[in-house]
């Protein structure tokens, strides 16, 4: 590629500062970041990698800063982190050979009926529930399942994460979002570490983004600490429903 202009990198921050704030929030930034690397004619497969990069330094902005704030205990989340680290590594190294355009399809059906249950359920995540999946099983086949898929392709993982962890281990819409971005936080760095092997990483963009992405990621998930579960719930809807709409558009538009 030919070097990027101070302009192209000063537009990259903007959308990393903008994905970062989402991001932290509802997860779902790779919506924003992605589509503004092809934009500024980042090549596909330089653009993915790029964007671990940068999506790797909001999350683990946003989880730093949950954990300050009480919301989450880092210590007591080992094996959904280690488990999430190996699939983010598998997924990362298997969509190097593999199509992802089934598993797209299979996506965009889950996660609209996810949008549709969340919808329907309007006081979903705003108590504490019932403990429906040991918590070890469940950080061992969330963090495998999930982990990989996030290595491996990306959009939605972290609207699959929340609602797993509300739905199974009973959380809220607080606590769930703040685990949420420690493991997305955990498959970023897999696959970053992937695609880094694999020089593919494009070094300006993703950290000028990337610098976005910290400044954004502090703002959003203080102000999840300050705010109201209605509001979380509200932005996590209309996150899913963007998400939603750009995977079809990109796949058959």
């Amino acid at each position: 590629m030919e070097p990027l202009s101070l302009l192209t990198l000063a537009i990259l921050f903007a959308a990393g500062c903008l994905a970062g704030f989402i991001d932290s929030i509802a997860g779902g930034g790779g919506i924003i970041t992605v589509p503004a690397l092809l934009a500024v004619g980042v090549p596909p497969h330089q653009a993915l990698a790029t964007n671990k990069l940068q999506s790797s330094c909001g999350s683990l902005t946003a989880a730093l800063n949950y954990a300050r704030l009480g919301l989450m205990e880092p210590r007591r989340l080992a094996v959904g982190f280690a488990c999430t680290l190996a699939g983010g590594l598998a997924g990362a190294v298997a969509v190097q050979h593999c199509s992802a355009g089934f598993l797209e399809n299979l996506i965009i059906l889950l996660l609209a009926a996810l949008f549709v249950y969340t919808l329907f359920s309007p006081q979903l995540g705003f108590t504490r529930g019932p403990h429906r999946m040991n918590r070890t099983i469940f950080y061992t086949l969330a963090g495998l399942g999930i982990g990989f898929y996030d290595g491996f392709f990306g959009p939605g993982t972290g609207s699959f994460w929340t609602i797993a962890l509300v739905l199974l281990l009973g959380l809220d819409l607080k606590q769930a979002t703040a685990r949420t971005k420690l493991f997305n936080m955990t498959s970023n760095l897999a696959a970053l570490i992937m695609f880094l092997h694999a020089g593919l990483v494009l070094w300006p963009a993703g950290l000028a983004m990337g610098i976005g992405q910290v400044l954004g990621a502090f703002c959003g998930s203080t102000l999840v600490s300050r705010r109201e579960m209605r509001f979380i719930r509200h932005f996590f809807l209309v996150v899913v429903a963007a998400t939603i709409f750009k995977l079809l558009y990109s796949r058959f538009c």
